[in-house]
């Protein structure tokens, strides 16, 4: 017998224009191709952004990079475990407890990877949208991020 679920063919869906909804769903679109992505080189999509805000920023403080990618701290101590774990970066004591973070060689190849995976997974949306005034897309979105992260709701 077949279990499949029924279609949603005809149901009424009351929230489909609400931007939360909406925004979820595409989140959900967009990183699912981004983790697929980047799976290929047995990376998850925040480990990717790691690698390249890392990258991007040698020496920087992994408290510093947890609080611009909203990671709270126990939760980033084992990505950047795993990272260094797999060879990708090292940790060097600053002060106290903080660290700074360098990516090695094998690190510098993945973070290469990761960038190509990223711009290509990128052009399929700027294929998508060709037309659009993705400016205006983007700059909607990093306001709706920034006020998030500065007022109560």
């Amino acid at each position: 017998m077949d279990q499949s679920p029924p279609p949603e063919v005809g149901l009424h869906d009351p929230v489909a224009s609400h931007l939360g909804y909406m925004l979820r769903r595409a989140s959900a679109v967009v990183m699912a191709g981004l983790g697929a992505g980047l799976a290929g080189i047995g990376l998850r999509p925040v480990e990717g952004t790691i690698l390249t805000l890392v990258g991007a920023n040698p020496g920087c403080i992994q408290s510093d990079l947890g609080r611009m990618l909203g990671i709270k701290r126990a939760n980033m101590v084992p990505l950047i475990a795993g990272l260094a774990g797999k060879g990708l970066l090292t940790k060097s004591p600053v002060d106290g407890r903080s660290l700074a973070l360098f990516l090695t060689a094998t690190g510098e190849a993945a973070r290469a990877q990761v960038d190509a995976i990223m711009a290509a997974h990128e052009a399929r949306f700027d294929r998508l949208l060709v037309g659009q005034d993705l400016t205006v897309l983007r700059n909607a979105l990093r306001r709706i991020t920034q006020e998030g992260e500065t007022a109560p709701d």
